[in-house]
C-alpha cells in the first residue's frame, strides 16, 4: 500500500478577506519575525498556511474573536472538528497545532509588554495531541535496492539524479537540504576523520538551523565524480551541486526532486520518498554499531529521541547480533571508512 496523505483546501481569497484583521496584523508580524531569525523559507510558508486555516476556522467559528481570547475548550474544538470532520491524520493536526504554540510563544516572549497582551500565557501544550497512528506504510531499504536503482540511473545516462540518490543514502540529509550543497562541499580539504567524511559547510537545515553536514566519503565519490565528469562534458557550470538547468547561478527546486522521486518509484517498484533514506542512513550508522551520542552528532540532532524513530533495524536482529556460538558476543565496532 502506498503512501497517501490527506490534503484539503480549507481556505480561499473569499473566506480570507473575512477573517479578524488583529489577526492578520498578528500573524505577519509573527512571521516578520521569523524572517528576521533566519527561518527557512519553507518553515515560514508552513506556518502561514497551518495559520491561515485556524484564522478561517476562528471566523466561520468564533465569531472571528481575538486570538488572545481564545480558550483551551476551543482549542479542543478546533482540534476535534480536524480529526473527525476534516479527516486530519494525528501527525498533521500536531503540525497544525505546533504552529499555533510557536505563536503564542512569540507574543508571551515578544509582545508582552503591549497592553492587549499583558498576562497572555500559551495554552496550547495543554491540549493533549491525537495519539500518533501509522497512516502510511513506511519503505525500508536495502542497500543493494539502492545501488541497484543508481546503477540503473547511470545506465540511462542519468549522472545527476544517480549523484542524488547516492548523497541522500550517504548523507540522511532532507530533500531541501540537499539541494543546498555545493561542489566545493566535496573538495578534498573538506576531508575529516581520516578522510572517510566529507564536512560541508554549514547548510540551512530544518528550523533555520546552519548545521556542517557529514557525507560518508568513500561510499559517495564514485557518483560523485561520475557526476561532475558529465558536467565537464557538458559545460555545466554552476557552484551548486544540483544545479537550475535555465538558471546556473540557482540550485534546482523541490518541485524537480518530487518529479525525481516518482521516477524512482517506477524504476523501482516501492515507494521512493527521500525521507527513507534519511532512515537508511541513520540504521546504516547504527547497525555499524557506532555510539548513539556519535551518530547524533554526525546527523545534527539535538537529543537521543530521534533515534528511536529513525532506526529501522528490525529488533531480532539487534539482539542476535550481541549472540554467537550460544553465548554473550560483543561484535566488533566499525570504523566510518569501512561503511
Amino acid at each position: 500500500m502506498g503512501r497517501t496523505t490527506q490534503y484539503n483546501k480549507l481556505t480561499s481569497p473569499e473566506q480570507l478577506a473575512k477573517v479578524n484583521p488583529n489577526n492578520k496584523a498578528l500573524q505577519d508580524d509573527y512571521l516578520d519575525y521569523l524572517k528576521s531569525i533566519h527561518r527557512s523559507k519553507g518553515t515560514i510558508s508552513g506556518y502561514k498556511n497551518d495559520l491561515e486555516i485556524f484564522w478561517v476556522w476562528v471566523m466561520e467559528n468564533l465569531d472571528n474573536k481575538d486570538f488572545q481570547t481564545i480558550t483551551k475548550r476551543e482549542l479542543v474544538r478546533f482540534q476535534n472538528w480536524l480529526v473527525r470532520e476534516n479527516g486530519n491524520s494525528p501527525a498533521r493536526v500536531r503540525r497544525i497545532k505546533s504552529a499555533i504554540s510557536s505563536l503564542s510563544n512569540y507574543i508571551e516572549a515578544i509582545l508582552d509588554e503591549e497592553d492587549e497582551f499583558k498576562g497572555f500565557r500559551s495554552i496550547v501544550r495543554k491540549v493533549e495531541n491525537p495519539a500518533l497512528q501509522p497512516v502510511r506504510e513506511k519503505t525500508v531499504w536495502e542497500e543493494s535496492e539502492l545501488l541497484d536503482l543508481i546503477d540503473k540511473l547511470i545506465t540511462d545516462g542519468k549522472y545527476e539524479q544517480a549523484c542524488y540518490v547516492a548523497l541522500a543514502m550517504y548523507s540522511g540529509r532532507r530533500k531541501a537540504e540537499l539541494g543546498r550543497f555545493k561542489v566545493s562541499d566535496f573538495d578534498d580539504d573538506k576531508l575529516v576523520c581520516d578522510n572517510a567524511l566529507y564536512k560541508s559547510d554549514p547548510i540551512l537545515t530544518k528550523g533555520g538551523k546552519m548545521l556542517e553536514c557529514f557525507t560518508l566519503a568513500k561510499k559517495f565519490k564514485p557518483y560523485f565524480d561520475l557526476w561532475m565528469n558529465y558536467r565537464k562534458e557538458n559545460n555545466i557550470e554552476s557552484e551548486w551541486l544540483f544545479p537550475d538547468p535555465s538558471d546556473p547561478t540557482k540550485a534546482r527546486n523541490i518541485s524537480a526532486f518530487n518529479g525525481w522521486a516518482k521516477t524512482f518509484s517506477d524504476i523501482t517498484g516501492r515507494d521512493f520518498y527521500i525521507h527513507s533514506l534519511r532512515h537508511f542512513y541513520c540504521t546504516a550508522l547504527l547497525r555499524a554499531h557506532i555510539p548513539d551520542s556519535v551518530v547524533i552528532d554526525i546527523i545534527g540532532w539535538a537529543s537521543s529521541e530521534m533515534l528511536k524513530i529513525y532506526d529501522d533495524t528490525p529488533k531480532d536482529e539487534k539482539i542476535a547480533s550481541y549472540f554467537k556460538d550460544g553465548d554473550i558476543f560483543i561484535p566488533d565496532t566499525k570504523g566510518l571508512s569501512d561503511l
